[in-house]
């Protein structure tokens, strides 16, 4: 008796489960790795938290530089949120299904907050840009109504992309092995589940990545190679070392950030690249989250000075 092939299209109407390997490679370490990973994700909360509440409550931090640094904190809070606190489940229960509409939606957000974060820094390097090249039009132009237009704009305007890219990928029938040798559902481990032809896929999540990506990190390096040279030109070296000081930390943490997701999305994708992937993967979306408030912090006299205010208190 002939069985008639069920189309791939049922596998939308199937309830279907993935399972995130994760680190199994690694069998012996889970519970290390369990510890590692929450300490890190407590140390994010805290310290991204701490800066959130600082900037918001401090006066003397009520100006167009620490309103963009309250919003990064708050959005690397949720950038991590939306794939850590599922990577601690897996490792502390050793059950790592996910369902397909769990791990939609968690890609969903990774890639929200993610193109987030690349518009945000592009927003930050243009105040730096404006306030070291021109610094008598700097409260003109970024004035209060200018910032949270620039704001609202880096939260919304990824929305209807990411979520469009996340519907189409699944959209894709899954009809082979349903491991994903990542952490958390991203969007090449995902593609090489497919058993369909994924070339509008790929095409259209290299046009999200020269979007969100390039372009953003075309425009910081242009903003910061005009600040240099402005910095260069002035005349004492007190004035040039604190203009650098307000940028570097700036600059340390979009080099980190777009190499690290860059190289990523834009290799070509082969099934051997998982491992690296992997390790790329750390950098951006839990290693940056960990560190920016160290960079920040450390290199900002006048968040040093809120934070021992706030401590006294």
């Amino acid at each position: 008796m002939h069985h008639q092939e069920k189309p791939p299209e049922d596998n939308l109407t199937e309830p279907m489960e993935f399972v995130l390997l994760g680190f199994a490679d690694m069998p012996h370490l889970q519970w290390f790795l369990f510890g590692l990973f929450l300490i890190i994700y407590i140390i994010i909360l805290m310290s991204n938290g701490t800066i959130f509440l600082i900037t918001k409550m401090d006066p003397a931090l009520q100006n167009p530089m620490y309103f963009f640094l309250s919003n990064f904190s708050f959005l690397e809070i949720c950038y991590v949120s939306a794939t850590l606190p599922k990577m601690l489940m897996n490792l502390g229960t050793q059950r790592k299904r996910i369902s397909l509409v769990a791990c939609a939606t968690q890609m969903c957000f990774a890639l929200m907050f993610g193109g987030t974060e690349c518009l945000l820094l592009a927003v930050m390097a243009y105040d730096r840009y404006v306030a070291i090249c021109n610094p008598l039009h700097y409260p003109l132009v970024m004035n209060h109504s200018v910032c949270t237009q620039l704001v609202t704009g880096s939260w919304t305007i990824g929305i209807p992309v990411m979520t469009e890219l996340t519907y189409q990928i699944f959209s894709l029938p899954f009809c082979g092995s349903k491991q994903i040798n990542h952490f958390f559902c991203d969007t090449l481990p995902i593609l090489r589940l497919a058993c369909g032809d994924t070339f509008v896929n790929e095409m259209l999540l290299y046009i999200v990545v020269v979007l969100f990506g390039i372009i953003p990190f075309l425009l910081i390096f242009g903003s910061y190679s005009k600040i240099i040279s402005i910095i260069l030109r002035l005349p004492s070296a007190t004035s040039r070392a604190k203009a650098f000081s307000t940028c570097s930390s700036h600059l340390m943490v979009v080099v980190v950030f777009f190499g690290s997701a860059i190289v990523t999305y834009l290799r070509p994708n082969t099934r051997h690249s998982d491992g690296t992937d992997k390790v790329n993967s750390l950098f951006y979306t839990i290693l940056i989250p960990m560190f920016n408030p160290m960079i920040y912090s450390l290199r900002n006299k006048d968040l040093i000075m809120a934070l021992r205010k706030l401590l006294c208190k």
